[in-house]
Parts: structure tokens; C-alpha cells; sequence
């Protein structure tokens, strides 16, 4: 009698690994079945795989291919190695057997006896039901493992764009944590911080953040998607946030935006689904810096009578209004008002020379730091290789048991880990960082000369390096952010107070925009 057989898994990473969950390989399923097949003495006619597809729909290429070929009416029989490699769905497996039956083919499971009588299609039933039982009660497993996970902080699924799904091991155990994604996250940060500024619709979003590099990680080379960007936009995880059905719970993870940035963004989500994502009607190089010193809200532009330009807040118009009755501001006050801030932030020639001398002190003691630590490190490496060179040693002269092997082995990889992840810290050049607060700390010393003889674009690159958010109330500057950089420099210490430079925790190639002004 000729026979097919029937392979599945149910996923593709199975399928790659070469496992199922139930311990059985496709090769060990196959395996089981032809060895069925030869002890019966008969013929193999075809096989089919569907590798990586659940058995809770029958909506699977290999399987809708062998019910065509069993039509032809030349296969006796097929042969799984269970029954729940058919189907998972009773009623599923009762259409597919009928499919079989109408076709005349016998199905044989491998481990489980299956007969052609009253009694053995009860015991198939019942089979069939125990697949079913079993697939439901993983489903409904897996959900409460998720919801657990999201409750102490972890993510239960794939990584939002910007971050990555690594497994490490922790006390013996492989543990899945989400980290930054190296290669997209300070992307993924530069995309919050434009879209804040409020001077961009997502499309346009986009195309800039593809042109810096903002690739899709499913669809390498290809740009994310605006309906990608707009989820990403909208996403609480990036300020450290789990939100899992409709709960938010702190996570495990490292935030990438601040609360603040964030906050903006929504504002600005807000603002752009009111007007129906339209392109800007009015332009200014205050938009986007400047919010309520009432609401929060983002002030926004508005013309007058065809010709007065005011900054009004967002939180008195449209469905997303606060109540907020904090006046409208002239853009001409705006513009003076930001102009005074400078003025009055502007640090003394006295403060540029001595902040210039710490700085220079500070890289200095840094690097000497540094050279010390590599030194330490160094000697650190060596001496857990020639640990590892020994127990391997150990081992072959049978001195000690496997498992003391393998967890010595395991305890000299993390520390080799720890010790060359500090390393690649201590050799960090310092250079770069030295070059941008200098330059840094010589445009906090002339910004308002600076900025009064900017044109227009100039002060919006003046803006977007210095300030984080400029807080209007009752047409006056109630307060100031400075961007990570240019804070430390702002916060002027008191007069018994040493002056001292602040190295930023941000990437040295953060603030080109810094370097630019200069250019400009």
C-alpha cells in the first residue's frame, strides 16, 4: 500500500533549531513514521512538511497540497506521528477526516491506536479533543506568562524599533530583557526630539529620519513606515513605561526620551489629528519651543486679521482643549522675550575662562582615570584566560567533574564579559566631548550677541541646541529648560561655589548642531 506522511512544528524558529514543542524534530518525526511505514511493508509515496505552522488552522500550505494529492485516489493511508500534528481544532480534525474518509485513505498515528470501529473513533475523539484542550490551555498559559511579565516590568513581545530582545544568563538562568538597539536608538531618540519641535507632519518625519538612517529592522534598507512611526510616536515605552492591557506598569528596561520630550510629542500627535496631519500654514523659529506656563501645553501659531502673527495655547482649541485661558502672545513679544533670556543667561567672560580651565582639568583627570583602569582591566582578562586554560587542563587529567566545568566556565565568561564591556568604557575618546563643550561653553558666553545677529534660521538652530522648552505665562518667560549640554552651563553656583563641568550622559556625537552654529 502506498502511503504519505504528514510533518509539522509550530513555529519557524523550531523548525530552524531543528526541535517542536513537544521534544520531536521533524527529522525524529520522520524518522518515527517511516520506521512505522517499512515494519508494515509499505510504500512511501510522498511526504509533506509544514514547518513553523500551527495546527489551530488548517489553513496550511503542505497540508492543502496533500488533500489535493489524496483526492488523485492513489494513497492507502497517511501517517503523522500524533494526532495533534493534524489539528488542534476539533473542528478542524473532524473536516479533515472527513476529507480523508471521502477519498478512502486510512490516517495511522505512529504513537497513539487508532482503529476503523465505534470504539476507535471515540479514542480519536478523544484525542482530538486532548490536542484542542491542550492547545487552549497553552494559549491561555502563555497569556497569564505574559500579563506576569508585563507586571514585573519585562516586555512580553518583540522590542519596539530602537531597542533589542537579547536573552543572557542571570544566576544560572537564560533570562529575556529588552536593551538599546545600538544601531537605531539615538535615531529613535533625534525622531521624538524633531517631531516635538512641532514643525513636522509624519510624512515629512519620515523622509528625514530615513535620510539619517532610520531603517526598518523587519525590512532592512527600507524606511519605516508612517503608520510605524506614528505607533512608535505614541509608544509610553520609551520613557520606561510597560503598557500591557491597558495597565501601565514601570519597566525593567532603560527609558530612551524624557518625560518631558514625551509629553510634547503627544501634544503635537494631539495637535496634527486635530488639523488632520495638514501641512504648516505658519512658520516661525519659535514654534516648537515655546508652552503654556499654565497648561503644559504647546503654543501654536495663528494669524490675525490677515496680518498680526500670535503664540496661542493649544489647550484652548479642538476636542483636546483644557479650559486654559492663558492670553495670546504677539510673536513680536515672543521673539523680544526669548531674545532677554539669552541676555540674561549669557555667561561672564570671567566664568568662560574659568569653566574652559575645568574642563580642561576634567579631561585630563578623566583620561589618567582611564589609563589606570585599562591597565587593571587588562591584567583582570589575562588572568580569568589562564583560569580557563586551567580548568580546561583540570578536566582533560579528570581532576574535576563536568558541572564544576561548566559552571567555572560560565562564572569566567561573565566576568570576561563585565570586564571588556568596562574596558571598551575606560577606552572611550574624550577628544570629541572636549571639542563640543568647548565650543559649547564659548557660545553660552556670547549667545545673546550671537543670537541678536542671527537671521531667522540661525536662531532656530540656536534654539534646538540650547533650549529644551521655553515656558510662557501671562505673556512673560516663567521658565527655561536647557537641552543636556548647555544646562550644566546655565545653572549658575554661587559665589562660594568651585566651578565645575559636568561630562553629559548623552552620546559625544549628539549635539552637531552645537558645532553648526558656529558654522552658521
Amino acid at each position: 500500500m502506498d502511503a504519505v506522511i504528514y510533518l509539522r512544528v509550530s513555529t519557524k524558529e523550531q523548525a530552524a533549531k531543528g526541535d517542536s514543542d513537544e521534544g520531536y524534530s521533524i527529522p525524529a518525526q520522520r524518522e518515527a513514521c517511516l520506521r512505522y511505514i517499512v515494519e508494515r511493508g509499505w510504500n512511501v509515496a510522498d511526504e509533506f512538511v509544514d514547518a513553523g505552522e500551527s495546527a489551530r488552522t488548517a489553513d496550511r500550505p503542505a497540508l492543502k497540497q496533500m488533500l489535493r494529492r489524496l483526492a488523485e485516489g492513489d494513497v492507502g493511508a497517511v501517517v503523522v506521528h500524533k494526532i495533534d500534528r493534524l489539528a488542534r481544532s476539533m473542528e478542524d480534525h473532524v473536516a479533515i477526516r472527513a476529507a480523508l474518509r471521502r477519498s478512502g485513505v486510512q490516517l495511522v498515528s505512529v504513537t497513539e491506536n487508532i482503529e476503523e470501529t465505534a470504539s476507535g473513533r471515540l479514542v480519536e475523539g478523544i484525542h482530538a479533543l486532548m490536542a484542542e484542550f491542550y492547545s487552549a490551555n497553552l494559549a491561555s498559559e502563555i497569556r497569564k506568562g505574559m500579563d506576569q511579565k508585563a507586571k514585573m516590568g519585562g516586555w512580553p513581545t518583540r522590542a519596539p524599533i530602537g531597542y533589542l530582545n537579547v536573552r543572557e544568563k542571570q544566576a544560572g538562568k537564560e533570562m529575556a530583557k529588552v536593551i538599546l538597539d545600538p544601531d537605531r536608538a539615538l535615531l529613535v531618540r533625534e525622531a521624538f526630539r524633531l517631531y516635538g519641535t512641532g514643525e513636522y507632519s509624519l510624512p515629512e518625519l519620515q523622509a528625514a529620519m530615513h535620510a539619517k538612517g532610520l531603517t526598518s529592522p523587519f525590512k532592512p534598507g527600507n524606511p519605516v513606515s508612517v503608520s510605524k512611526i506614528a505607533e512608535m510616536l505614541a509608544n509610553p515605552f520609551y520613557v520606561g513605561i510597560v503598557a500591557w492591557n491597558g495597565v501601565r506598569y514601570p519597566g525593567q528596561h532603560k527609558a530612551l526620551v524624557s518625560e518631558n520630550l514625551f509629553s510634547r510629542v503627544q501634544d503635537v500627535l494631539r495637535a496634527h489629528d486635530i488639523a488632520g496631519v495638514r501641512q504648516r500654514r505658519h512658520d516661525h523659529y519659535l514654534k516648537g519651543v515655546l508652552y503654556c506656563g499654565e497648561c503644559g501645553r504647546r503654543l501654536s501659531l495663528t494669524l490675525a486679521k490677515g496680518k498680526y502673527l500670535y503664540f496661542y495655547c493649544l489647550g484652548q482649541r479642538g476636542p483636546a482643549k483644557t479650559g486654559c485661558r492663558e492670553p495670546y502672545v504677539l510673536a513680536g513679544d515672543a521673539e523680544a522675550a526669548v531674545e532677554d533670556l539669552y541676555r540674561r543667561v549669557q555667561l561672564p567672560a570671567s566664568w568662560v575662562e574659568k569653566l574652559s580651565e575645568e574642563l580642561e582639568a576634567e579631561i585630563v583627570e578623566r583620561q589618567a582615570e582611564a589609563s589606570e583602569g585599562r591597565v587593571v582591566l587588562t591584567k583582570k582578562l589575562a588572568r580569568l584566560a589562564d583560569e580557563r586554560q586551567k580548568l580546561l587542563r583540570a578536566f582533560y587529567a579528570n581532576a574535576i567533574p563536568l558541572e564544576l566545568l561548566k559552571a567555572e566556565q560560565d562564572r569566567i565568561s561573565r566576568e570576561e564579559q563585565a570586564g571588556r564591556s568596562e574596558l571598551d568604557v575606560t577606552e572611550q575618546d574624550l577628544s570629541g566631548w572636549q571639542d563640543v563643550l568647548g565650543i559649547a561653553i564659548r557660545l553660552a558666553g556670547n549667545c545673546h550677541r550671537a543670537y541678536l545677529k542671527a537671521r531667522p534660521s540661525v536662531r532656530r538652530r540656536f534654539n534646538e541646541a540650547v533650549l529644551e522648552a521655553v515656558y510662557v505665562k501671562d505673556r512673560k518667560i516663567a521658565r527655561a529648560e536647557f537641552s543636556e549640554v548647555f544646562a550644566p552651563l546655565f545653572s549658575r553656583p554661587s559665589s562660594n561655589k568651585r566651578l565645575k563641568v559636568e561630562l553629559p550622559g548623552i552620546e559625544p556625537g549628539s549635539p552637531d548642531v552645537v558645532a553648526g552654529l558656529l558654522r552658521a
